[in-house]
């Protein structure tokens, strides 16, 4: 357990090198964080422009001012980020989460990128022996390990989403890149690019998590928009307990707007408690 001052001087030190690199100097030289009835504040200042951290009701947020003349005054600063982070159960993930997320909104505020985000060590993928004897079920981060091992031409942008987040964000990964290979294996229709592909697929939605077979049957293959052709070609490869989630899926996903908004536009990530199981179909609001 943390307090909001720990936590603040974590994400404050994650960024040090950024903010020296932007010209900007800590106001207060001692880097003592003063805590004002629950709110916590840094302030760093430079020649022209000025960068804030306020800390309060489990929330930090980060203000900026850029002002060619005169004093930067409180009336100048504009709020540019916020990140949800409880003090009571914030890690040093959810802290290298915030630090990677502020990195971004600073350097597009003043321009340089003399720092790069905190690299971190990938996530340790469930092993096969594990999901098979029952012991633990895949999580969506083996499906995105073991999908950029059989599409190795991802792995980057695997190493990347998770050195960005802090962990795996398959939402993310899968829309922006994985979605794009899966369609194009299934648009060609080769047999045996297809068994390559549903070989993983199948396997780990057989033995995965509520989230991770949501994650094939909505975010992956939902993707196909109920294309009937595309549908098709998957038929004979889907295994019995994938095929109608991901026939319901499209369907569903054709006949609601909003559903489909929901599932190309997914919320910004925020670091978040464990949630009890849902369906695949309820994920979409169903």
């Amino acid at each position: 357990m943390a307090d909001t001052k720990t936590v603040l001087a974590g994400v404050c030190k994650g960024l040090a090198e950024l903010i020296s690199g932007c010209g900007l100097e800590p106001v207060d030289k001692s880097g003592e964080i003063k805590d004002d009835n629950g709110k916590c504040a840094v302030e760093y200042k430079g020649e022209g422009k000025a960068l804030r951290f306020e800390y309060f009701n489990k929330k930090i947020s980060v203000s900026a001012a850029v002002k060619e003349d005169g004093e930067i005054i409180d009336s100048d600063y504009r709020q540019y980020d916020s990140w949800l982070l409880d003090p009571e159960t914030a890690t040093d993930k959810d802290i290298r989460s915030a630090v990677n997320e502020f990195n971004e909104t600073i350097t597009g505020i003043f321009g340089t990128k003399t720092a790069k985000p905190i690299k971190s060590k990938l996530p340790t993928p469930v092993s096969k022996a594990a999901a098979k004897s029952g012991s633990v079920s895949y999580d969506p981060n083996t499906l995105g390990n073991r999908f950029t091992s059989v599409y190795p031409e991802l792995r980057e942008e695997y190493k990347s989403n998770c050195e960005k987040y802090g962990q795996f964000l398959p939402e993310d990964f899968f829309l922006n890149h994985g979605n794009a290979v899966v369609l194009d294996v299934i648009r060609e229709n080769n047999p045996v690019k297809m068994k390559k592909l549903f070989n993983l697929l199948n396997d780990i939605y057989e033995d995965g998590t509520n989230e991770t077979q949501s994650i094939i049957a909505v975010t992956i293959l939902g993707s196909m928009n109920n294309d009937q052709q595309l549908l098709a070609n998957c038929i004979d490869y889907m295994c019995e307990d994938m095929m109608s989630p991901v026939i319901q899926v499209n369907k569903y996903l054709e006949s609601s707007k909003s559903a489909k908004m929901r599932m190309e536009n997914p919320p910004k990530y925020k670091p978040k408690k464990a949630k009890k199981k849902r369906s695949v179909m309820s994920n979409l609001g169903m």
